[in-house]
């Protein structure tokens, strides 16, 4: 049987676990942000002409392109942002449970403040 691990240990795991799951919330907040940006752009070009022109922003120069060529730049980034969302959800998940566990086998209560 392995030694259990000192109480000083134990927050400090406990505490590092806590920190990575607020950092993956955070991310996740962050991520669905711009994908609600860029279904507002999606929103607003999509019933516009397809030869009318239009600016992207791409590495931090604006460059004009037309709107037939932008949306499905966008819709494809906006999706490409939604499944990294869902898979840090499914890490958050994870993580939560892993949590619960870790408190439960070794029966930590968090004090309310």
């Amino acid at each position: 049987m392995a030694k259990r691990p000192s109480d000083q240990e134990l927050v400090s795991q406990f505490n590092s676990m806590k920190q990575e799951l607020q950092a993956i919330a955070q991310k996740i907040g962050e991520l669905e942000m711009e994908r609600d940006e860029h279904q507002m752009v999606v929103d607003t070009i999509s019933p516009l002409e397809g030869d009318r022109k239009c600016f992207r922003l791409v590495g931090g120069v604006l460059v004009e392109r037309t709107v037939k060529d932008v949306l499905p730049l966008v819709k494809q980034n906006m999706e490409g942002i939604t499944n990294i969302i869902k898979q840090l959800a499914l890490n958050y998940k994870k993580r939560e449970d892993e949590l619960a566990e870790f408190q439960k086998k070794y029966n930590i209560r968090v004090k309310a403040q």
